[in-house]
């Protein structure tokens, strides 16, 4: 990162999250391309990405969204204009299928008991299409937290529970097996859901693949995904979907804090004004150690340093960093690739305030997208 555009994040007060436009551009630029190459069409997955004030931006790029739940959905209809709006939910109730169908082009079921509680009235919707989630029980996640196709799992329906006799108004298939996984994963994938599922593509409109997929990173092998979405539209004639969140956003935002104390407790420690727990919760679940420019591993530069939180939660701990100088109260820090799951993840324990969002523009200039105040913590009780 250039020195203008790191004195540009050092200025804006903390904690605050910032949406890099020209990273969000190039990540786009990538997922277009995709499409064009082949003719699928990229949604992005909002559980991931939310932040609908870039909505119409990402609009001119790829073909639409996709929701897990009803705020998501209504969120992408209100804010990505005519695009598409997909959803998927393990269950629905009634009265949210029924709004659902007035604001959705695609509704996927996760089970056959759903799609015959809601068939009656499916299909009297004339402009909505309807699939299944299909488990292939093929999966190369390692974390069964974030592995929908492990033993038992509650997503998707396996083949010795397929009903082949109940496909009467379904029109496509989608499956998720991935977690920020290249494309010869995806590959891999394609032949089980091929072999188990193939059978019945002939039947089917449309064929989704699911998230996970890392297509905008450096490594990513971007020709051999446009060469498994080509064999799958060639072969069956399915239209093909993929629902990347991460791919949309990845690398693409900042987290900045200040340091408000430093103490020593067999080690050096600093106390920041942005916590783990509440606005970078992966930290914790995953777990993972986010990277802060100018840092290195504990022990790799002059200084190392343990960063913790503000809230009174004893785990509340970042990681520890090396440093070539020591921390001072007042020092900011740049934590990298907190546009996703970051914003839809955070929350306000301990009365901690949300972290505001700003916009760094491309041309350098910054916008406030959203401040949080104490009603914002009071009205979520």
């Amino acid at each position: 990162m250039n020195d203008d555009k790191m004195n540009i994040l050092g200025s804006l007060p903390t904690p605050c999250y910032v949406i890099d436009e020209q990273a969000l551009i190039h990540n786009l630029e990538v997922l277009q391309y995709v499409e064009q190459q082949t003719g699928c069409h990229i949604l992005l997955a909002q559980k991931a990405f939310s932040a609908y004030h870039v909505y119409p931006l990402i609009a001119q790029y790829i073909s639409g969204t996709t929701a897990s739940g009803i705020f998501e959905a209504r969120l992408a209809h209100e804010e990505m204009g005519n695009k598409q709006v997909h959803v998927f939910s393990p269950a629905y109730k009634d009265e949210d299928f029924d709004y659902l169908t007035t604001i959705c082009d695609h509704i996927v079921f996760n089970s056959f008991s759903q799609w015959k509680h809601f068939r009656e009235k499916a299909l009297k919707c004339k402009n909505v299409s309807f699939g299944l989630r299909i488990n292939p029980e093929y999966s190369e996640i390692e974390t069964d937290i974030y592995n929908p196709c492990f033993t038992n799992s509650r997503l998707g329906i396996t083949l010795d529970n397929f009903e082949e006799n109940e496909l009467d108004g379904i029109s496509g298939l989608h499956f998720h097996t991935m977690c920020e996984q290249g494309s010869d994963t995806l590959e891999r994938t394609l032949k089980v859901v091929e072999e188990k599922f193939g059978k019945y593509f002939s039947r089917m409109k449309w064929i989704n693949f699911g998230g996970g997929h890392h297509i905008s990173k450096p490594d990513y092998d971007v020709e051999r995904l446009i060469r498994c979405v080509n064999y799958i539209k060639e072969k069956y004639g399915l239209e093909v979907y993929i629902e990347p969140g991460e791919a949309v956003a990845v690398d693409a935002g900042y987290l900045v804090c200040t340091v408000l104390d430093t103490i020593k407790n067999n080690m050096d420690i600093a106390i920041v004004d942005t916590s783990a727990a509440c606005h970078m919760p992966d930290v914790l679940e995953m777990p993972y150690r986010p990277f802060i420019i100018g840092s290195g591993d504990a022990g790799e530069l002059k200084y190392t340093c343990r960063l913790g939180g503000p809230t009174c939660l004893a785990g509340d701990i970042i990681g520890d960093y090396s440093f070539d100088s020591p921390l001072n109260i007042g020092d900011k820090l740049v934590f990298t690739d907190m546009a996703m799951y970051s914003m839809v993840k955070n929350n306000t324990f301990n009365g901690m305030p949300l972290p505001s969002i700003y916009l760094l523009k491309a041309d350098g200039q910054t916008k406030l997208l959203r401040e949080f105040s104490y009603s914002d913590f009071k009205c979520r009780l």
